[in-house]
């Protein structure tokens, strides 16, 4: 029997657990009353694992917790991360069950000698680890008939007090086949994040906190940390614990150099935080940034087409020439040559912003022609990934020269006729291009749509100022990618 191990750690444990409970109270007694300090739910991430520790894998359920139960009115306090050790398990078990409402382990459940989360748990309990019979009977069912000493049989093991708790697919609405085991306050999930992901989707009510949401504003600060960090200071003293404030550097972007984030469970207060907070920094140095372009593209798109500005106007000619294939062509028949430079993303999202104009109900992919290059920079591919979830692309990839890749599109895309290309009038041989206009001859026949074309009113100014590159600064990149746009673009 498990108990018979229990004797030592049993004392180290029971002593956790007092000391927590008398830390709990010294804490209680010194804290300021609030409403807000009493009714917060809590909880504590244990990430189990050596792999984490060893860098053999990389941990993503924390992220991925974290901001699920905020968005659940929960206030995540400590994540930590622990080896496959039982009694470092049984600890930490111990004394975060005490101290956080909930406590959400991940990783260590299996039939191999070193999933060991479910006799920690039992032992920081001192309970009896039991061949639960409806997990017994589930797993039979899911692994075929095993006799009682076969490994799989582990999984049906856990503490005498667990429950199950069966989730619900969002999608379905079926009740989830295997269950989550939780004892008391600790909820165990597995370590591998498809699983875990789906199994907490399923369960969100067992965590959901009512009366409790949090609320997030962002300030972007184009201005050195150094020189903005007494604000900061004088700012975070003056409110307290009402809003708490946090500072990130970025020394990648190009819009700013440091994003602030105010957090609070009550909006009103972060609202005048945030109001006070763009007062009092250096004039000048907040920046307006758009982090979801792709979701607003048509209305800013056509708000700057109309808006009379040369801008608009270069814009506006472009759009008329997207619109003149998309008169021409089916969506199945026209795609947009996009290689992750400045021109075809400023193309990408002119043609998406049409697309959803013309077809706002419309699900379909937006169809993507790639000519990859033979060894392509770490940095381009990550933000052609990026690109592609964020505009939903069906992209095709092809390598070789422009002929040849056109070649092969014909092949395995047929019903193809017309590709958007991102040409300028200043690359070479494109003065004798026309807006739309057949390949040559001997080529793959199609339409060659180049909405790019547009000369400036004024020549001189396009060789110094980029309309497009506005463009796509300020509507298209977003800051969360690495890879950032700092020459210009001419239309």
């Amino acid at each position: 029997m498990l108990m018979l191990g229990f004797t030592k750690l049993g004392r180290a444990v029971v002593r956790v657990r007092r000391l927590t409970v008398h830390l709990s109270k010294a804490t209680m007694s010194t804290c300021p009353s609030s409403a807000a300090n009493r009714d917060t739910t809590t909880a504590a991430i244990l990430i189990i694992g050596d792999e984490i520790l060893k860098g053999h894998t990389v941990d993503t359920n924390s992220a991925f917790l974290t901001r699920q139960l905020r968005k659940l009115g929960v206030s995540v306090q400590r994540v930590t991360v622990i080896p496959d050790i039982q009694e470092v398990i049984a600890k930490e078990v111990a004394l975060l069950s005490s101290q956080y409402t909930h406590l959400i382990t991940s990783g260590g459940i299996g039939p191999t000698h070193d999933d060991v989360t479910f006799e920690s748990i039992a032992m920081a309990f001192q309970e009896e680890l039991y061949p639960h019979p409806e997990l017994t009977q589930l797993v039979e069912e899911f692994f075929g008939g095993l006799d009682k000493n076969n490994a799989a049989m582990k999984l049906a093991m856990v503490p005498r007090s667990a429950k199950l708790n069966y989730g619900t697919d969002p999608q379905t609405g079926q009740l989830h086949r295997y269950p989550l085991v939780s004892v008391r306050n600790v909820y165990i999930f597995p370590g591998i994040p498809s699983l875990m992901e789906r199994a907490f989707n399923g369960l969100e009510h067992l965590f959901a906190c009512s009366g409790t949401t949090f609320h997030t504003r962002e300030v972007f600060v184009d201005a050195d940390e150094a020189d903005i960090a007494p604000v900061l200071t004088k700012l975070q003293a003056s409110w307290s614990k009402r809003v708490a404030l946090g500072s990130y550097p970025d020394w990648l972007s190009n819009y700013h150099r440091v994003r602030l984030v105010l957090d609070s469970d009550s909006q009103e207060e972060v609202d005048k935080a945030r109001t006070q907070l763009v007062h009092e920094l250096p004039k000048g140095s907040v920046v307006p940034l758009v982090t979801d372009p792709v979701s607003i593209a048509t209305a800013e798109v056509y708000t700057l087409a109309n808006s009379g500005t040369q801008l608009g106007e270069k814009v506006m000619s472009a759009l008329k020439i997207i619109e003149t294939a998309l008169d021409q062509y089916s969506t199945e028949e026209v795609c947009v040559g996009f290689n992750g430079g400045k021109d075809c993303t400023a193309l990408l999202h002119l043609y998406y912003a049409a697309l959803k104009r013309r077809y706002s109900d419309s699900k379909d992919k937006v169809k993507a022609l790639y000519i990859r290059i033979v060894s392509p920079f770490p940095e381009m591919e990550r933000f052609l990934q990026d690109t592609i979830k964020r505009y939903d692309l069906e992209l095709f990839s092809v390598e070789g020269s422009i002929r040849q890749a056109l070649s092969e599109v014909q092949d395995r895309k047929p019903e193809l006729r017309a590709v958007l290309m991102g040409t300028r009038r200043s690359d070479p041989y494109s003065h004798i291009l026309t807006p739309m206009c057949p390949t040559d001859p001997g080529w793959p026949e199609y339409m060659r749509v180049n909405p790019l074309l547009v000369r400036l009113i004024h020549t001189h100014l396009s060789q110094y100022f980029s309309h497009v590159v506005v463009f796509v600064l300020f509507v298209i990149f977003d800051a969360t990618t690495s890879y950032h746009v700092r020459t210009p673009v001419t239309l």
